[in-house]
């Protein structure tokens, strides 16, 4: 089981890389005060991954919702994947149990926003 402090640290990595990034960056890079969203993104993530959330006050996750503004190509969800598990993989204190059942989640939430918002 991943513990909270080691999902956030994922998440914060993840999205520094993310926001530079060429394809992908402008989403995060044009967010009013993205980075205090950053704890939140790391809940629905503990969620999907051990079930619990570090405050309640976070849920509902409105995971469709969100995305639907922004505008988000097909190809950029693609990106958001690749950039994942490129992250994902460069931690070596994570499994690798954990970090197959992190990328199984992921490619949920990818067919997810594929179907929903195409």
């Amino acid at each position: 089981m991943l513990d909270y402090p080691t999902i956030l640290a994922v998440v914060e990595s993840f999205y520094e890389t993310a926001k530079k990034d060429v394809m992908i960056g402008y989403h995060f890079r044009f967010i009013k005060d993205f980075d205090e969203h950053i704890p939140r993104i790391a809940d629905f993530w503990h969620l999907q991954l051990n079930g619990k959330v570090t405050k309640k006050e976070n849920l509902p996750f409105k995971l469709l919702e969100v995305h639907i503004p922004l505008k988000v190509r097909k190809g950029e969800i693609f990106r958001w994947e690749k950039l994942f598990n490129e992250n994902l993989e460069g931690l070596e204190k994570i499994s690798e149990e954990d970090k197959l059942k992190w990328r199984e989640k992921v490619i949920h939430f990818r067919n997810i926003l594929i179907q929903k918002l195409f």
